[in-house]
């Protein structure tokens, strides 16, 4: 074990793995503790990997351009091919409401450079997907550029990548607590020994709400339930199709690996919130959603075995928290995605590693992401929609 590493990083998921990554490419010393025992024990490989800059708020949209950028070059910085497949996305707006959302989401993502996401009516979405079989849509948005991601194939990149460059990693190390000297962290206490620390990066996804009260850190994130319903394999619909979204009550799908995959968000499960167990109420739910909008999809079961749950990291606002945490002047946080971590991973590994190595943001300005925003009543707004 290194016996003075400049930074220990709490979590070796993407986002934790891109910090890493970051920092030690900066020529910082690095050790990721990572509680599970290998990379696919945490949420990032339950992701299902769709990345957009279709967003409803500056910051998100500047954040996914960024990550955009670092995607196109990741194969030539890192190593790995991210799998980025422009495919698109899709949204589907059912009532005036939900259109004119739409539509003021993609003026904004307009003025702030993604000039590509445009508004299409009915038959402009027939011929994007014309599987879809739903009168009451109206119209919605489509975005080329936004698409597909392997998540795996990232955090493999960036976890080899930190490794060789001087990066440590504990795994299987649950982190119980923190030695503090005057305002700062010294050491990282975990259940395998204290690691001397000169800063502290939480990065634990959902877990990381939990990991700030053992640290004495302010870090306000809960866990979300989110479930996946893959299909059978099948041909029904092309691999090229673009993630289709229902904007009124978030049904949406895409192809992967030869399954379609169904997705609803709900508000929660009653039962335990880290259960990886699918709900059979849910599944059904979401079967007869896409049998009754993709009526291709009438014959075609849903695999229950294949059938599985993973975990958001939720912020009261929805938008992830990146910067010095309350607690202790060497503690920094980079969670709370809420939804959006894989895709936003490559930007946010970068602008922590400018604001611990230089003190200041020089890519972007993502000071609107601080954890104390919520303190100083400076909550983000935007549309639940986006």
């Amino acid at each position: 074990m290194s016996q003075h590493p400049d930074v220990v990083v709490v979590g070796a998921g993407v986002v934790g793995a891109s910090v890493a990554w970051h920092l030690a490419r900066r020529g910082v010393k690095v050790t990721l503790v990572e509680r599970g025992h290998g990379r696919s024990d945490g949420s990032s490989y339950r992701a299902t990997g769709g990345f957009r800059a279709q967003y409803g708020t500056a910051i998100n949209i500047r954040l996914s351009l960024l990550s955009r950028a670092k995607l196109r070059r990741f194969r030539e910085e890192v190593g790995v091919d991210p799998g980025y497949v422009p495919a698109g996305y899709l949204w589907l707006a059912c009532t005036t409401r939900e259109l004119e959302t739409l539509k003021e989401g993609c003026e904004l993502q307009r003025s702030e450079g993604l000039t590509e996401a445009q508004v299409v009516s009915p038959s402009d979405i027939l011929r994007l997907n014309p599987a879809i079989v739903d009168r009451s849509v109206i119209g919605g948005t489509f975005c080329p550029t936004d698409g597909f991601i392997r998540p795996q194939s990232i955090l493999q990149g960036y976890l080899e990548g930190a490794r060789a460059m001087g990066a440590e990693i504990l795994w299987g190390s649950r982190v119980l607590g923190a030695e503090r000297s005057g305002e700062g962290i010294t050491g990282l206490v975990t259940d395998r020994g204290t690691i001397p620390c000169g800063a502290v990066v939480v990065a634990a996804g959902p877990w990381s709400g939990e990991i700030g009260r053992a640290l004495g850190l302010a870090i306000p994130v809960v866990p979300l339930r989110r479930q996946v319903a893959p299909t059978v394999r099948t041909e029904m619909l092309p691999s090229g199709m673009p993630m289709t979204i229902w904007a009124g009550d978030g049904f949406h799908l895409r192809v992967k690996d030869g399954r379609v995959l169904l997705l609803r968000p709900t508000d929660g499960d009653p039962r335990d919130p880290w259960s990886t167990q699918v709900d059979d109420a849910w599944v059904r739910e979401v079967s007869g959603m896409a049998a009754q909008r993709i009526p291709v999809l009438r014959d075609v079961p849903v695999d229950r075995l294949a059938c599985w749950a993973g975990l958001y990291e939720m912020t009261p606002d929805k938008h992830a928290l990146l910067g010095r945490v309350h607690g202790a002047a060497n503690a920094f946080t980079v969670s709370g995605n809420s939804g959006h971590g894989v895709m936003h991973s490559l930007a946010e590994g970068q602008l922590l590693s400018e604001l611990i190595v230089d003190g200041a943001y020089s890519t972007l300005d993502a000071t609107a992401l601080r954890p104390t925003r919520f303190a100083e009543g400076a909550v983000i707004e935007g549309p639940a929609l986006l």
